[in-house]
């Protein structure tokens, strides 16, 4: 499969060419050949899918391969960065996801953003973000990844930053480069400890343990070094993910444009941090178990802390922000109570099965904002209202989506969500009944959503809806056909915890509750906002008074954050420092220049350049001298 190469060389050669060359090319030039290029590379990650599948396990078990490696930077005999290409089950999949959805938004975009200025830079970026995000999910080693982890936090700066004319653009993708950055030093950290101890960054190498000998009995604080180590990994996935409390920039960064969002913030970048821990995954049960624990926490708390938000939102894109976040908590929780093979790898399976399926619907869901936000020019609910007689094909696909993501089946939702709760119960009721609970807040929120955009009230309009251009409706039918049958893959045989083939079952239990949970959401939302004139919502916002206010306010998270930095930080911590460096470092400093310059001008005279005084120094000089020697 040396094919794979031009996985990532033709992206790469795509973002060169329309970023060096795109202002010489007419815009739908542009948009064609990064489309195409687009094309053949999913053409590529399916001929890759269908080969590595196709090839059978051995031994029972999905061997990983290593296609194509590298050495970049020689360190020690063992220690080395290579650049390389590592397909096993999950990076595989990957390719298929990203691949497919990045498509989708490269046709979708070529009506979405017509007449746009930047055009082309547009299709630049797309292809940046492409190559980084390929690169990062078939890296053979972790500081590898690293370097791409860097590189799609880059791509996503540029693309949430587009529009850069509008101050909140720019503000978004500077808060979502600066709070990344920051979760970004933790995995930096992590992995040196990693490193030291290992003397590897090879995943094959770390994932089989013995490399960390070393490491045995070295503490800190009462944890492992490795444990430690892995918990400073997982903090750049949680700020990649968007996990509490690092998910702030994600909502903020629904200013891009919205074919962005759905590529970056619904099925590829913010699903980083879920590879990444799933990538690791085998260190994390044997070296860190408590770590894991954690991981499920804080997924379980971040999954019920979006979805509240997601309730009272009234920009259609925030909510599927927190939407995302909420989704991805449910990832999160599957790793984080999952163990190794077999029925106690249900977990890892559910997670990865969900992240496949979310990506497809989320896709969706965010195609269809953007073809609502096309026709209607604003975000708010407030602007909508029975758009389902103008937009058809916007109204089915949409629907198909919130119920993918409500666990009704048939819809793909359904199955990866209810492994996910039935993995939850497995480990713990009170986990099963958490999560239980979030899934009936995402039934409710999403239809929340639906019932104010194509049913409601109608807003007045100056001008008819009318449904989005071909170019962006076939995207839409494409995802909705995938999200209705994708669930029907027999996921377990290709992805499990420990490369052997997992069967599914349905625990019926589980899926009975939840969906009945699922239903009464639904019904209460079509009851509250299924005819738009209903006084019930207004005064359940009374009646719940502050905590409404709050969750509006995102529980005041941002605000905590700019207390603590321009209040504590800035105002406390570092103006004293900024005190102390300029009087104390800068003052010595100072007083030395002064010395210096006065003892230079009271000793000037003495290079007066004139010989006689020079004459008469060293006469008189000698003269002392002589005194000295004869007294």
């Amino acid at each position: 499969m040396d094919y794979t190469i031009l996985i990532l060389l033709v992206p790469v050669l795509l973002f060169l060419i329309l970023g060096l060359c795109g202002q010489r090319m007419k815009p739908s030039t542009a948009g064609l050949l990064g489309t195409t290029g687009l094309a053949v590379i999913t053409a590529l990650a399916y001929a890759t899918a269908w080969q590595y599948f196709g090839s059978g396990r051995v031994d029972g078990v999905w061997q990983p391969l290593t296609v194509f490696n590298v050495e970049w930077l020689h360190f020690t005999e063992h220690l080395h960065i290579d650049l390389g290409i590592l397909l096993d089950p999950i990076s595989v999949m990957m390719l298929v996801v990203i691949t497919t959805v990045s498509l989708m938004v490269h046709i979708y975009s070529l009506g979405y953003m017509k007449g746009e200025r930047g055009f082309q830079r547009y299709y630049a970026f797309l292809s940046l973000f492409s190559f980084s995000m390929l690169g990062l999910v078939v890296a053979t080693n972790i500081f590898q990844m690293y370097i791409f982890w860097e590189l799609v936090g880059v791509s996503s700066y540029l693309l949430i930053g587009f529009y850069y004319t509008k101050p909140a653009a720019v503000a978004a993708s500077k808060k979502a480069f600066i709070v990344t950055r920051f979760a970004d030093l933790g995995f930096l950290i992590g992995i040196l400890l990693l490193s030291f101890y290992s003397q590897t960054f090879n995943f094959a190498d770390l994932m089989q343990g013995t490399s960390l000998s070393s490491a045995a009995g070295v503490t800190f604080m009462g944890g492992s070094v490795v444990a430690w180590a892995l918990a400073l990994i997982f903090i750049g996935g949680a700020g990649k993910s968007a996990m509490f409390p690092l998910h702030i920039w994600l909502p903020d960064a629904m200013e891009g444009p919205t074919p962005v969002s759905a590529l970056i913030h619904a099925a590829t970048m913010v699903v980083a941090g879920v590879y990444l821990v799933a990538r690791m995954f085998p260190l994390y049960v044997t070296e860190a178990p408590g770590v894991l624990e954690g991981i499920a926490v804080v997924g379980a708390f971040t999954s019920l802390y979006a979805a509240v938000v997601a309730c009272v939102q009234t920009d259609i894109k925030r909510v599927l922000a927190f939407s995302t976040i909420s989704q991805i908590g449910f990832m999160m929780v599957a790793l984080g109570v999952s163990g190794m093979g077999g029925h106690a790898g249900l977990g890892y399976m559910a997670g990865m099965f969900h992240l496949f399926t979310h990506a497809m619907f989320k896709a969706l869901l965010f195609l269809c904002a953007g073809a609502i936000i096309h026709t209607i020019g604003s975000n708010e609910m407030s602007a909508m209202g029975g758009l389902r007689k103008y937009m058809p094909w916007t109204h089915i696909t949409f629907l198909f989506a919130c119920l993918a993501i409500s666990g009704i089946p048939p819809f793909s939702g359904f199955f990866s969500k209810d492994e996910i709760l039935a993995a939850a119960f497995m480990y713990s009721s009170w986990m099963g009944i958490w999560m239980s609970g979030v899934a009936g807040l995402t039934a409710f929120y999403m239809f929340r959503l639906y019932y104010n955009i194509f049913w409601g009230k109608e807003a007045v309009r100056e001008h008819t809806p009318h449904e989005a251009p071909f170019s962006m409706t076939i995207p839409l039918m494409f995802l909705a056909v995938v999200t209705l049958c994708a669930g029907f893959i027999p996921f377990g045989k290709f992805v499990s915890s420990n490369g052997a083939g997992y069967i599914i079952h349905l625990d019926w239990k589980v899926a009975l509750v939840s969906v009945l949970i699922a239903c009464i959401a639904i019904g209460l939302a079509r009851r509250l906002y299924c005819k738009g004139t209903s006084a019930i919502p207004g005064r359940l916002a009374t009646d719940f008074g502050w905590f409404y206010r709050a969750a509006t306010h995102r529980f005041y998270l941002d605000e905590v954050y700019l207390f603590i930095t321009k209040r504590i930080i800035f105002a406390g911590v570092s103006r004293g420092i900024a005190w102390f460096d300029r009087h104390i470092i800068d003052g010595t400093m100072n007083l030395m220049a002064y010395v210096t310059q006065q003892v230079a001008f009271s000793i000037r005279t003495f290079q007066s350049g004139q010989v006689q005084q020079y004459a008469f120094v060293f006469l008189l000089g000698t003269l002392i001298m002589v005194l000295v020697l004869v007294l």
